[in-house]
């Protein structure tokens, strides 16, 4: 294995486990509620949660490159790092993806799991049962992952 795919490796499980924490326990709860909603109330809200989980990103990265004596440029760094906080705002933006599942067939994919879908889950009384996640969910988060991807490639070879 070469330097360059170690460190790809390496990068991407850092930010792997730095979106997954960012993502669900540092986020707040307002910033989850109000980050898909219209106007500058929802932009702010997705502005605060995408600082914080870079913020978080960031805090696992730069101990484990320097750690496991990773050479990473502040180029690749900074486009690494920059290109997964725009494209993970936008698509906390919510109606962003809802727009591209739609675009590309998924919507109703995308509605699974919630009241819009004919197939959503209930209770036995005909109320909304408790679930585990949505099509909504899942597209978000790969989506995620498709972007950390592209974000080590660009630290780890920049």
């Amino acid at each position: 294995m070469t330097d360059t795919a170690a460190s790809f490796a390496a990068v991407f499980v850092a930010l792997y486990v730095g979106h997954s924490v960012g993502d669900h326990w540092v986020q707040s709860s307002p910033q989850s509620a109000d980050k898909g909603k219209p106007g500058w109330t929802g932009r702010l809200a997705d502005t605060r949660h995408v600082a914080t989980l870079t913020a978080t990103k960031l805090a696992l990265l730069l101990p484990a490159a320097a750690l496991l004596g990773l050479r990473l440029s502040a180029v690749g760094l900074v486009a690494g790092i920059g290109v997964d906080a725009v494209t993970h705002w936008w698509a906390d933006r919510r109606s962003t993806l809802a727009w591209l599942a739609k675009v590309t067939g998924k919507a109703e994919f995308y509605r699974l799991g919630t009241a819009a879908h004919p197939a959503h889950p209930v209770t036995a009384k005909g109320g909304p049962a408790a679930h585990l996640g949505t099509g909504a969910y899942a597209l978000d988060q790969s989506f995620h992952h498709l972007w950390l991807l592209v974000a080590a490639l660009l630290i780890a070879t920049v």
